[in-house]
């Protein structure tokens, strides 16, 4: 399918299934917010950032360049877990997801908590925000990205241009909510840094195995999928 077409199937998601992306994207942006301050300056999240950090630092041959590949290559292991869980179990995909998410995250604040390694805490968060991207997938493909706002920002662009043409007055607002949906997770992020460091991952957690709930019941409830059912 199209990217267009996969755009327009976004679209088509009732309000509760907005929520639950935005939501998310909030998650990911608190998430990618402890990341980035505990590796001073990686992402756990954002891997068009780690690949440039990656290219600039590969001729040093420093730690840089090897945290960066290592977050990369753990982010893809996460996605392929992901993919293989919705797979198994396509009916129960959101929550399973979504409870492997928390899993993971709960484990990288309980190597925090205990006083291990960076790397021991980020290669579980840059797992978990490549799992995360499986909770909203259709025919295999990602239908709303939750943890990379570029596409989003692109939509966002495209979608306001035709609204100033005479288009659809408002389809540009999904997409804005899922950046702001992210911003204002890294706001909160920075700030539960600030307060008590990378111990608020646990925070994280809880807020991921709650989300399992929802997204396990708009699922088993049919109000997950995009109006034209398919």
């Amino acid at each position: 399918m199209s990217k267009r077409g996969y755009d327009g199937r976004m679209m088509r998601y009732g309000i509760s299934a907005w929520a639950l992306a935005v939501t998310l994207a909030a998650l990911a942006g608190f998430i990618d917010a402890i990341g980035f301050l505990r590796s001073g300056g990686l992402f756990v999240s954002f891997m068009s950032g780690n690949s440039t950090r990656l290219g600039v630092d590969l001729l040093a041959a420093g730690p840089v360049a090897r945290l960066a590949a290592l977050l990369i290559a753990s982010f893809v292991a996460g996605v392929v877990a992901g993919s293989m869980v919705g797979f198994r179990w396509p009916h129960r995909r959101k929550g399973l997801v979504l409870s492997l998410v928390a899993l993971v995250v709960a484990a990288s604040a309980g190597i925090e908590t205990i006083g291990g390694s960076e790397i021991a805490t980020l290669v579980p968060l840059a797992m978990a925000m490549g799992i995360v991207n499986n909770v909203f997938q259709r025919d295999g493909d990602v239908t709303i990205g939750v943890t990379y706002m570029t596409g989003a920002l692109v939509r966002f662009g495209q979608r306001l241009g035709e609204a100033l043409r005479g288009g659809d007055r408002w389809a540009w607002l999904p997409f804005l909510l899922l950046w702001a949906g992210l911003v204002v997770g890294a706001i909160a992020g920075a700030f539960a840094f600030a307060r008590v460091g990378a111990v608020a991952l646990w925070f994280a957690a809880i807020v991921a195995a709650l989300l399992a709930i929802w997204g396990d019941l708009l699922q088993r409830t049919g109000r997950d999928q995009p109006r034209d059912g398919r």
